[in-house]
Order: C-alpha cells, then sequence, then structure tokens
C-alpha cells in the first residue's frame, strides 16, 4: 500500500501550517520595533477594537484556550501595555484594559497591515487572490469553530 494520503503535498493542512508560519516571521521584524512577538499583537489588535474586555472574549475572539491567553496577558502586563483586573460584579472574570502605554502602540502598530500587504504585493500574488484566499480561509475557520 502506498498511503497516498499520508504523502505531505496531499494535506490541505500543511500549506496553510507553512503560509501561517512565513507569515508570521515577515511580521516580526515589524513587531520587534513594537517590543512585542505576533501572539501579543493579536491580543493588542483585540483589545484596540474594544477595550475593557474579559479575558474569555479575547480568548474566544483568538480561538485559544484561556490557558493560551493567560500567559500573553502577564507579559503584556509586565510590559505595562495592559492592566487586568477582577470584575466586580463577577469575581470569576477577569477584565483587561489597555493602559495609555498600549493604546500608544496603536498608531505605529496601524502601519504593519499595509506593509505586510505591499511586501507581498510586491511579488507575484494578486490583491483580489489575497482577498479571496482570506475569505475562504475565513470560512473554512467559521466551519471548523462550530463543532
Amino acid at each position: 500500500m502506498s498511503y497516498e494520503q499520508l504523502k505531505l503535498e496531499q494535506q490541505i493542512c500543511f500549506p496553510v501550517y507553512a503560509a501561517s508560519r512565513l507569515i508570521t516571521r515577515e511580521y516580526q521584524p515589524h513587531l520587534d520595533k513594537l517590543g512585542i512577538t505576533y501572539p501579543q499583537y493579536l491580543v493588542m489588535m483585540v483589545l484596540w477594537e474594544e477595550d475593557h474586555v474579559p479575558v474569555n472574549d479575547i480568548a474566544k475572539k483568538l480561538i485559544l484556550n484561556t490557558n493560551t491567553i493567560t500567559p500573553l496577558l502577564k507579559r503584556l502586563e509586565q510590559q505595562e501595555l495592559l492592566v487586568r483586573q477582577r470584575s466586580k460584579e463577577d469575581e470569576r472574570k477577569v477584565l483587561v484594559q489597555l493602559t495609555e502605554k498600549g493604546k500608544q502602540l496603536q498608531e505605529p502598530a496601524a502601519l504593519i497591515p499595509e506593509q505586510l500587504l505591499n511586501q507581498i504585493l510586491g511579488s507575484a500574488l494578486d490583491f483580489q487572490d489575497l482577498l479571496k484566499l482570506k475569505k475562504d480561509l475565513d470560512s473554512v475557520i467559521r466551519i471548523l469553530t462550530k463543532g
């Protein structure tokens, strides 16, 4: 038996995984200037979109477990980019809020997506193809997160 289905070139997951890692690698020089990692950048984007939210909401948006989010939040808190505090209404909830320093990071971070897009579009890729890819991946994510 040849097990064609086990060849790397037959896998849907591998190009998604590889592309994710390579795109993340392209982000890193930009994020190094901000002093944060890519996962921390994702947390910050959630908070820039909506500040003062429960940890569970951040985890849900990023499709991560809270035990994965907590160390990221601790490091961002140590960098004084956010604060965590127990909800006064419900002691079980931990709310996350940006500090002024965290809010100020938004402006330089806002330049990163366009810089990366220009970098990617400088290759043979077309902008419409990238938008279609994003839309298709969003559909896959929606399907997989409903299960």
